[in-house]
């Protein structure tokens, strides 16, 4: 009996012991922190030779490469996050950065560079290609761009904006691990005394990133409080400094108008022209529009009437188009066959300055108004080139642009606000000759929508608003809608011989008339004095750079007078 109890004692001894074994391994598995670590390439997924890509706090879908220790990226990669002011040459076959002092160049494939014309050499190949992919080096993209880089073991941390952030600091060693809890895999350490980026708070954990570009978590417990924190610039690139965007550019506000000709003979109509405009200070002949795909251009110029202008205290800026020869020949002109070609663009250029300084003008004024969408990288160029020339040889850039908007992109107002001396809004063809509906060509809504817009990407004193010395009387016969082109100079006259008298029109800030002829609508929204004095008062109190108006035979010297006083506004 004895025996049996002591045997059963014993029975239950080993039960408890075995039962606390299970218990504490049971609170140990369900308590106890995992030791496992998560394998970094997997977690990053990637492979040999390649590294996972972060812009700030997000992880990107794209992939860095590295070859020989060189990173590598996606040359379309670059110019979406980086800087998009690298451009491809194909012809050449170089990759191009053109700042304010010159070019920065690189052939596909080689190991050298070009800075402003003199040579260096690289560690490795600057560019390559591989598929469909053209990759850039690194290290070559950081020498012209504004951003910090640091590579580490499968990824790239890249950063291009230097905001505060909520961070916290260790204050105990522990473990980023993969997930909020004890047992999801570890993705590294961070001691006591490190700072992390809090990227999200939860109840027990944080989600965070370590300052080697690992996102996980901690848990709350090891950070301290939430501080702001204010990241530093490192320097990533190997010295370069952009040098400055200097201006050329008239010591009072503008006054432009353009003198539109149709030939040589034109230019015997300047004195005409001056005595009709008083108190402007820059006139813009149309002397040259592109009449080739290999960049040549029709000449209406004269150096007697640049010298006279002089000699009537007046600026001139040549005009050069891309358009005008088109339309009175027929003759397609194709601005991307001519700007894409590395030769024909640099020669017109080239062509473009030299006659401007033959002249003796003061600056060169473009109005490209047919740049396609496929054209948009290399008007941009175009735009950089020529601006570097202007500012070594003292002329004055002016360019001509549409009302900024989303099927207007390709002409790179965002380009013409840096490297442009004066950007000239044309404020006007809110509706224009052909429009399937009749409206004003630019009603006060119209103009100051223009002007915000143009500001996005230039600033006031470079931006330079043009107003219309013209406007459209409609027709409007059943569904059929035409259109009458009066002048400012001729419009007084019309409104007589009809007999309408126009009233104010407080939504399109213009004198408005409405009358039925022979059964036929009429609608004409005036420019007059009254019209354009609102859009001065709208231009004055954003204190734009200058005024311009399309034309000067339109206008009456009353009107030029008017305008003119901007200039003192």
């Amino acid at each position: 009996m004895k025996r049996k109890i002591v045997t059963m004692v014993f029975a239950l001894v080993v039960m408890i012991m075995i039962s606390g074994i299970a218990i504490g391994f049971w609170v140990h598995e369900k308590y106890a922190y995992s030791t496992e670590k998560m394998d970094l390439k997997k977690y990053f997924d990637v492979e040999d030779g390649e590294l996972a890509i972060f812009l700030q706090e997000e992880r990107l879908q794209d992939k860095a490469l590295v070859k020989n220790g060189i990173c590598y990226l996606d040359f379309a990669f670059v110019q979406q996050y980086l800087n998009d002011g690298f451009y491809m040459d194909q012809e050449a076959g170089e990759i191009i950065y053109t700042d304010a002092a010159g070019s920065i160049s690189a052939t596909l494939g080689s190991d050298t560079y070009s800075v402003y014309g003199k040579e260096s050499k690289f560690d490795g190949p600057v560019s390559f290609e591989e598929g469909d992919k053209l990759y850039m080096a690194l290290p070559y993209v950081a020498m012209t761009s504004e951003f910090d880089y640091a590579v580490y073991d499968y990824r790239l941390q890249l950063t291009t904006q230097w905001n505060n952030y909520d961070a916290a600091m260790v204050t105990k060693d522990t473990k980023v691990r993969y997930r909020g809890g004890i047992k999801s895999e570890i993705l590294t350490d961070v001691s006591q005394g490190d700072t992390v980026q809090i990227l999200e708070t939860l109840e027990n954990w944080s989600k965070v990133k370590t300052s080697d570009s690992i996102v996980g978590y901690v848990e709350n417990k090891f950070l301290g409080s939430t501080i702001e924190y204010t990241p530093e610039r490192k320097t990533a690139g190997t010295g370069y400094t952009a040098p400055e965007y200097t201006t050329v550019q008239l010591d009072e506000k503008v006054c432009l108008g353009w003198h539109c000709l149709g030939g040589k003979g034109g230019n015997a109509t300047l004195d005409n022209m001056i005595s009709n405009a008083p108190g402007i200070n820059v006139i813009a002949p149309t002397w040259f529009s592109l009449d080739d795909n290999n960049g040549h251009f029709r000449d209406f110029s004269d150096v007697e009437y640049v010298e006279k202008a002089h000699s009537y205290g007046l600026k001139v800026w040549a005009t050069w188009d891309d358009f005008n020869y088109e339309v009175e020949t027929g003759q397609t002109i194709d601005d991307t066959k001519i700007l894409s070609s590395s030769s024909i663009r640099k020669n017109l250029v080239s062509e473009i300055v030299d006659k401007a300084l033959e002249l003796g003008v003061d600056g060169i004024n473009l109005d490209f108004e047919s740049v396609g969408k496929d054209c948009s990288e290399h008007f941009a160029q175009f735009l950089r080139e020529i601006s570097v020339e202007c500012r070594k040889t003292g002329l004055t850039l002016s360019i001509d642009n549409y009302v900024p908007n989303e099927s207007r992109k390709q002409y790179r107002i965002d380009v013409q606000g840096i490297v442009a001396d004066y950007v000239i809004l044309m404020g006007y063809d809110e509706h224009w000759h052909g429009s399937s509906e009749p409206g004003s060509c630019a009603s006060i809504g119209f103009v100051n929508d223009g002007i915000s817009r143009a500001l996005n990407y230039v600033p006031a004193d470079k931006l330079i608003n043009a107003v219309p010395l013209y406007t459209l009387c409609w027709k409007i016969d059943g569904g059929a809608v035409a259109d009458d082109f009066l002048t400012y100079a001729n419009q007084d006259a019309f409104i007589e011989k009809v007999g309408v008298k126009p009233i104010w029109d407080e939504v399109s800030c213009q004198n408005y008339a409405e009358w039925v002829d022979h059964g036929v609508t009429r609608k004409l929204w005036l420019e007059d004095s009254d019209s354009i004095s609102v859009k001065m008062s709208a231009m004055s109190m954003k204190d734009l750079a200058g005024i311009a108006a399309w034309q000067l035979s339109y206008g009456t010297p009353e009107i030029w007078e008017l305008i003119s006083s901007y200039k003192d506004m």
